[in-house]
């Protein structure tokens, strides 16, 4: 199966809230709800941010570019995403967000506030 064809059959069925959801019971079973506080969970999500960030540290643009190409450092870089991912989402929750509204106003706010010019 091609990567484009495996990526979309993972994702198949599975959306935000679904997620969320699997989240909450995860942490449920493990007795976690009470440390996933909007402020632990903001660190959380900014650790495993920097995490991402210290794969791509040392590389130059064009190796970082290519990251996805070696096989153990896509490993890692898909983990460190599904982990802010996670964070992010966790966060919403907590905070009762929607995270896909709040994207989309805020890109409504971006496009207003950065109009594409003529010349670029």
């Amino acid at each position: 199966m091609s990567e484009s064809h495996e990526s979309e059959r993972r994702t198949d069925g599975l959306d935000v809230a679904a997620l969320q959801r699997r989240l909450a019971a995860f942490a449920a079973a493990r007795d976690w709800q009470r440390y996933h506080t909007p402020k632990n969970l903001a660190a959380a999500l900014s650790v495993e941010a920097s995490e991402l960030v210290e794969i791509f540290q040392w590389l130059t643009p064009e190796e970082s570019a290519r990251v996805m190409g070696e096989e153990g450092k896509a490993a890692r870089v898909e983990d460190e995403v599904a982990d802010v991912l996670a964070y992010l989402l966790q966060f919403c929750e907590v905070l009762g967000i929607d995270a896909l509204a709040a994207l989309s106003a805020k890109i409504d706010r971006n496009e207003v506030r950065f109009p594409v010019s003529g010349g670029r």
